[in-house]
């Protein structure tokens, strides 16, 4: 690793500390690199517009797109609903249909911030009216929403599968297992607070209650049904199932639901416009940014040294785990993602890592970034919609940590926990 890079580097993570926004602080590092490797020119501008030229990035903005429909047709609500008739009567139980319906609506948004902002609002406002002490709805909810990105379809694993040239539908199915390991960690923890506090449970609906409630929630239950048997059976890929999601969220909120009209159209697209920018925008500084670290040969030096310290597969993970949450501390996902990727793959493939595995573990590390303060961009949202103080959010959320960390130690000691499903597919 050469000296201009580390002084790059240097300033690189100043810049951040001084709230400098990100993406312009990856460009002006990558250009400044550049420079000093002698690189030409005209290859900064060339190297940050062929990182938008990816096939499988077309699905950002349609799994984008498909949220802000799903949460403008009312299909959040009934799947609540749903959720609340099916667990509601468990201990706590509008807390366990929090995490239920944060399991359903990833198979729709793919987003911890859409999770959060569209099912937050009804969720928060449900549990305050039943009686819940708000930081603590607001807890459940940022602690649920990092189910999204987890399960298929999942625009995090989009962008890993697109970096570290990896499977996508491997990734999606990889994903599966941990997810509802997530989603059943969080309400064992949502258990033993209810017996503790005596929270009350809501009386048991019966199953004519619940076969309404089912019917009424069919059509948005249906998507991740689909999106997984469009992948898995062939007819189109992960990056096409955007499209089919995107298409069938106007069906389904324009024709069987009707709550989704035309007018609404024109908010949605500029809502998906804006969040594909941002996203775009990381994107393709950060590709500019691992290219000049690359030609400087900084990730060959730190794999290197990472695959020196790791006796084990096994070593060189935890290694990485305690690595990515303390990056998750302080740097937003995507962003840790785009620059890490290039740096830490490599080398867990040199120390023989599966690569499904180490793909859920890397992202499954940054979503629990999204609820660790001081910059979990997940705890705004909920404090936000909650109307509490960032501070109280996180202090609520914290005890959450615990079930998720456990998830993680769980995929990272048993790897057919991610590995099974994929393989049984032939991924």
């Amino acid at each position: 690793m050469n000296e201009a890079a580390i002084w790059v580097l240097t300033v690189w993570l100043f810049a951040l500390a001084l709230g400098v926004p990100i993406y312009l602080t990856l460009a002006l590092a990558g250009a400044v690199l550049a420079f000093e490797l002698n690189v030409p020119a005209l290859v900064v501008p060339q190297r940050i517009a062929m990182a938008a030229n990816s096939f499988p990035l077309v699905a950002a903005p349609f799994f984008i797109f498909m949220a802000g429909v799903m949460n403008f047709s009312g299909v959040t609500t009934r799947i609540f609903q749903f959720a609340g008739v099916l667990v509601g009567w468990l201990p706590g139980g509008l807390a366990h249909a929090n995490i239920v319906a944060s399991v359903i609506f990833a198979g729709m948004s793919g987003s911890a911030v859409a999770d959060a902002g569209g099912l937050g609002t009804l969720e928060i406002k449900a549990m305050r009216d039943a009686g819940y002490q708000v930081p603590f709805a607001a807890a459940v909810t940022a602690a649920s929403s990092t189910i999204g990105p987890i399960l298929p379809p999942s625009l995090p694993m989009v962008i890993y599968g697109v970096i570290a040239e990896t499977s996508i539908g491997g990734l999606f199915l990889g994903a599966v297992v941990p997810g509802l390991l997530m989603a059943l960690a969080l309400m064992v923890r949502v258990y033993l607070v209810a017996e503790k506090e005596q929270i009350p449970r809501h009386p048991f609906p019966g199953f004519i209650e619940m076969w309404r409630s089912f019917k009424e929630a069919f059509w948005a239950l249906l998507t991740p049904v689909i999106l997984l048997w469009g992948i898995l059976s062939g007819v189109f890929t992960p990056t096409e199932a955007a499209v089919v999601a995107a298409a069938y969220a106007l069906v389904v909120g324009g024709l069987v639901y009707r709550d989704f009209t035309l007018e609404e159209l024109p908010r949605v697209i500029t809502d998906t416009v804006h969040t594909t920018g941002v996203v775009m925008a990381l994107v393709m500084t950060a590709v500019l940014m691992a290219w000049t670290l690359s030609a400087a040969r900084v990730p060959q030096t730190i794999g290197f040294y990472l695959a020196s310290l790791a006796e084990s597969p096994l070593t060189f993970l935890l290694i990485t785990n305690l690595l990515l949450l303390l990056v998750g501390l302080f740097m937003e996902a995507i962003a840790a993602m785009l620059i890490l990727v290039p740096i830490l793959v490599p080398a867990a493939m040199t120390v023989g890592i599966d690569p499904l595995q180490f793909g859920v573990i890397f992202v499954l590390n940054l979503m629990i970034g999204t609820i660790t303060p001081p910059v979990g961009i997940v705890l705004f949202v909920t404090a936000k919609i909650a109307e509490i103080s960032f501070e109280e959010v996180a202090k609520a959320t914290l005890p959450f940590l615990l079930p998720l960390i456990i998830v993680l130690l769980l995929i990272t000691f048993f790897p057919p926990l991610t590995t099974w499903l994929p393989r049984l597919f032939g991924l």
